[in-house]
């Protein structure tokens, strides 16, 4: 009559996933890589087999996701691309009217937030003249 007994183990979790999981998401997030980037986690000996090798390379691809694309525009650079391909289809005539109308608005909203916040008046310190002689200090008595 001897039965066995089971040993219920814990489920081991990371980033609230079970070991499958990550190993899936580890390869769904893998292949969304550039291939020099794959071929670097290959050549590093990242592998998706094993507890710590697997939450290793989730952490690595991780690093890799959030790291800029050199070859990505920036916002400032994908703005004036914009403005260039507006520009295009514009006459110098609009393109100088909206600049005038920009102008304008700027100026209406500049004299709202100096009546709003008024500069105080301007304090002039003139350090050419000493008028005043600083006076000696005394030292105090020790008792």
């Amino acid at each position: 009559m001897a039965t066995k007994k089971r040993k219920k183990s814990k489920k081991r979790l990371f980033s609230g996933m079970g070991y499958r999981e990550v190993q899936r998401s580890n390869s769904d997030r893998r292949s969304k890589l550039p291939k020099k980037d794959q071929a670097l986690l290959k050549e590093q000996g990242y592998k998706n087999v094993g507890w710590d090798n697997v939450i290793a390379l989730y952490q690595k691809i991780n690093e890799l996701l959030l790291q800029p694309d050199p070859n990505e525009d920036t916002l400032e650079e994908l703005f004036l691309k914009a403005d260039r391909v507006g520009n295009k289809y514009q006459t110098p005539e609009e393109i100088a009217d909206f600049n005038r109308k920009l102008a304008a608005e700027a100026n209406e909203i500049a004299e709202i937030v100096d009546r709003q916040f008024p500069e105080p008046e301007t304090e002039f310190i003139d350090y050419s003249q000493s008028k005043t002689k600083a006076k000696p200090r005394s030292k105090r008595k020790r008792r």
